[in-house]
């Protein structure tokens, strides 16, 4: 692994002290710039550890979440609040208005754009988040879909509404049992855009996205760091109590907000995430306050462990445990032997 140094104007590769058993390899060093993911579950504490290493080390953050994304969605999303923001800025947050649709393929060219300047500055670009889908998107280019079809969408949620979302999920896993897998039975818009994308392309999803892997080189050297915790339970706990602060922080009131634009309904993606739809449907009336909290909180633990569960089978990634009291000096460890300058 190419080794980098520090100067005025920049990262610039150096090549490693001689070996060897490496000198008739010489020619695969990897010249790419570096840039660092941060992965992990919601509420592990990412933004936290994100911003501690951007304390020590000459990185930019980038955010890699799907609600962050969305102007409007503060509080419900966990997004960073103004100081930690003046102190840290990341890219890619506040870039879209809830009623705007934003995809996976989007978000690689838009991380591109934000990692080159960034390197451009002589930096190194550090990607934080939980958004599975972006971070492979970004990594692998899975970007290489059939456009979008509005008179099949149409079709499709026609079909939907009569047999319901689950009836589409069983469709799709006859067809394509391994991205079935990956898709829940009521997420309507994964259902739709993966029924859509065989229908146009005459090819399972599964095969779309092999086919697609490595069209696009990421071009940068990656060190993959996952916070996954070593005790469910904790997570649970700090899941819930996250939750309860959101709530006294005003949460619902956001939620109205959003509810008095006429533009703005249940079935968008923004409205669909985690908690924001659990508190559409309490403000419409489905369930009570009390069911509305299960049901978010629920939500959440279930996005974790999903999460958690992708991050286990991606085999690049060093896994550290966040609730361990070293977590911090073990990421930075590891973050500077990859930059290959001093751990201050």
């Amino acid at each position: 692994m190419c080794s980098i140094i520090r100067r005025r104007h920049g990262w610039m590769p150096h090549a490693a002290p001689y070996n060897p058993r490496m000198s008739c390899h010489a020619h695969l060093v990897d010249r790419r710039p570096p840039a660092v993911f941060l992965m992990g579950p919601t509420a592990t504490g990412k933004t936290v550890l994100a911003c501690a290493l951007a304390e020590r080390f000459p990185v930019e953050l980038v955010s890699v979440d799907s609600a962050l994304v969305y102007r409007g969605l503060d509080i419900g999303a966990a997004k960073p609040d103004r100081e930690t923001l003046r102190r840290h800025p990341h890219a890619l947050i506040d870039i879209r208005d809830p009623a705007e649709p934003y995809s996976a393929a989007r978000f690689r060219d838009d991380a591109l754009v934000a990692m080159r300047g960034i390197t451009g500055r002589g930096n190194v670009p550090l990607l934080v988040g939980g958004t599975g889908l972006y971070f492979r998107a970004l990594e692998y280019d899975l970007s290489e879909m059939p456009s979008a079809d509005p008179g099949l969408r149409e079709r499709l949620r026609a079909e939907a509404e009569r047999e319901g979302w689950p009836a589409l999920h069983a469709r799709l896993a006859a067809r394509d049992p391994k991205a079935a897998a990956r898709i829940r039975p009521h997420d309507s818009q994964r259902i739709q855009r993966a029924l859509e994308a065989m229908e146009l392309s005459g090819s399972t999803l599964t095969e779309l996205h092999v086919n697609s892997r490595g069209a696009r080189r990421l071009p940068y050297r990656l060190l993959k760091l996952a916070l996954i915790p070593r005790e469910r339970s904790a997570l649970r706990e700090r899941i819930a109590a996250r939750f309860d602060a959101m709530l006294a922080a005003g949460f619902l009131d956001e939620v109205k907000r959003l509810q008095t634009r006429a533009d703005l309904h249940p079935d968008l993606p923004a409205i669909r995430a985690v908690g924001y739809r659990q508190a559409w449907e309490y403000l419409d009336g489905v369930c009570s306050e009390a069911a509305f909290r299960e049901r978010a909180i629920h939500a959440t633990r279930q996005l974790a462990k999903r999460q958690a569960t992708w991050l286990r089978g991606d085999l690049d990634s060093r896994v550290f445990d966040p609730d361990r009291r070293n977590c911090l000096e073990s990421v930075a460890t590891a973050t500077a032997l990859f930059l290959g300058i001093e751990n201050s």
